[in-house]
C-alpha cells in the first residue's frame, strides 16, 4: 500500500517524497510547496515500538488531524497515537491493509488542509 499512497500524494498535490535521514532512508515525508510544512511522513517501524503483536517493521503514515477526531480516531483499528510526533495532532496509520485506502487518503486530504497555511481576510 506504501507505493500507492505515495503515488496518490504525488498526483493529487504534485509532492514527491523528500528523504532527509541517511540514518532511516526508507523514511519520507511530504510538504507543501507554498509553506513548507509537513503534511505527512511515511515510516517503516518495529511492530514493538507501536505495541503490535508480531515481529519486524510495519509501514506507516502519520498525519495531523483535527484535535476533535483524535480520540475517535485512535479507536479505529490500525489508528494508532503518533510515532515519534505530537500525539495531540497526530496518528499513525498502518499500512498494512487494515485501514481501507480510501480512509487512509481521506486522513491525508485532512490532513493536507489542515497544514495549509489559511489567509485572514481582515
Amino acid at each position: 500500500m506504501k507505493q500507492e499512497i505515495i503515488k496518490f500524494i504525488d498526483k493529487k498535490y504534485n509532492a514527491s517524497p523528500e528523504y532527509l535521514w541517511k540514518r532511516y532512508p526508507t523514511y519520507c515525508i511530504f510538504r507543501h510547496a507554498s509553506n513548507k510544512k509537513w503534511f505527512a511522513i511515511i515510516m517503516t517501524v518495529p511492530r514493538r515500538v507501536l505495541k503490535l503483536s508480531g515481529d519486524g517493521n510495519i509501514d506507516v503514515i502519520n498525519v495531523k488531524c483535527s484535535t476533535d477526531d483524535i480520540g475517535f480516531l485512535r479507536d479505529v483499528p490500525g489508528i494508532l497515537p503518533a510515532y515519534h510526533m505530537s500525539k495531540a495532532n497526530w496518528v499513525s496509520v498502518v499500512l498494512d491493509g487494515t485501514v481501507p485506502q480510501k480512509n487512509v487518503k481521506q486522513l491525508i486530504v485532512a490532513s493536507f488542509d489542515l497544514t495549509e497555511k489559511k489567509h485572514v481576510i481582515l
